[in-house]
């Protein structure tokens, strides 16, 4: 779902002459090979993946160095992921490869949370999963239909508002994640997306993500402020559900993508997994925003709470919550749209 790889960086020249010639790469020979399935089963992947694609650099006598300036001269760096067109409605769609063996409960956590009556709560900020496909080739493999989603990040924010709002939403999912008794176990700043279409009303490219979806020219796109995005929590791979008649919540320290966790340094043994949620979204917040810009010095306080080195001294998420309305019912409308500024902007002075 995530498109963070831009694929337009210099190539050395055997690779040059291999990507010339149309070869895939392998994590995009799976998609090639089940491309007139998804084709049936409502779903068109881009020209490059159809079996009898003709690059189009082959078509116009096009130039080696040029194949990656062409829309299908773009290629995935991620096996599992890849955009589609639901061919019913023509809307962008992002399809999702899973190993049941590998990740056995995430298509059942993430069908929970797209399930009524839990898909229509507002503080639902859990993708949601349009249908799952079973690959008929291999019984171990499904396909997660979901929304075509964006890093959270990306535009930057350019508003203390904006990021209030953010945290907001983060804060309500993860409560609501919390409140139905489920760990996230990995909600890091890479499992944090946007639905980008107020910002990007015509989308852009899955790869080229600055780009115009055919590569014409800069993808278009408005402010937060503006038009504001609604934000979600995905990948629920490495998440569980617990039951709790059977006592606290324990389980193995498994390693996301934020690998700073204190207690997963500290020993193996089983530990409740929910507080290391709160480091990590407050993690999130410190890292991306407190570390980045000036100006939320009213967010440090609690922050420092999400984030200390003893679990067990982490508030939890209803008093994140509680503390946080605190907060926002103390921010001025000035405070809320004035500019973000970087830390390491630096002002330029003309003397007359």
């Amino acid at each position: 779902m995530s498109t963070h790889n831009e694929s337009n960086a210099p190539v050395s020249p055997p690779v040059a002459k291999s990507r010339f010639e149309g070869d895939l790469l392998e994590a995009e020979v799976w998609w090639r090979d089940h491309q007139m399935w998804l084709e049936e089963r409502g779903y068109m992947l881009r020209p490059r993946y159809h079996p009898n694609w003709i690059p189009s650099w082959h078509k116009d006598w096009g130039f080696d160095r040029d194949f990656y300036m062409r829309e299908d001269g773009r290629w995935i760096m991620r096996s599992c992921i890849l955009d589609a067109t639901r061919i019913e409605d023509g809307s962008a769609v992002a399809l999702k490869k899973i190993s049941t063996s590998a990740h056995p409960y995430e298509v059942i956590i993430s069908r929970y949370f797209s399930t009524e009556p839990r898909a229509s709560d507002p503080a639902n900020h859990c993708v949601q999963i349009h249908e799952v496909l079973d690959v008929p080739d291999d019984p171990d493999l499904k396909i997660m239909v979901m929304p075509f989603l964006r890093d959270f990040s990306n535009p930057s924010f350019l508003t203390i508002g904006e990021a209030v709002e953010f945290f907001r939403q983060a804060f309500d999912g993860l409560r609501f994640i919390h409140s139905h008794n489920v760990a996230h176990r990995d909600c890091g700043k890479m499992n944090i997306m946007m639905d980008p279409r107020p910002l990007y009303p015509d989308l852009y490219h899955f790869v080229s993500i600055s780009q115009k979806r055919d590569l014409s020219g800069t993808a278009k796109h408005y402010t937060r402020t503006r038009f504001p995005v609604k934000y979600y929590f995905i990948d629920f791979g490495l998440s569980r559900m617990y039951d709790p008649v059977k006592g606290p919540p324990r389980s193995y320290p498994i390693r996301g993508g934020d690998k700073s966790v204190p207690e997963f340094k500290k020993s193996l043994d089983p530990c409740d997994p929910f507080p290391t949620d709160i480091y990590y979204l407050g993690n999130v917040i410190r890292t991306v925003f407190l570390e980045e810009y000036n100006g939320f010095e009213f967010m440090q306080p609690l922050v420092d709470d999400m984030v200390q080195e003893e679990p067990t001294k982490r508030p939890n998420m209803d008093q994140v919550i509680a503390r946080f309305d605190n907060i926002l019912g103390s921010l001025s409308n000035w405070t809320l749209r004035s500019r973000l500024p970087p830390k390491d902007e630096i002002w330029l002075f003309r003397y007359y």
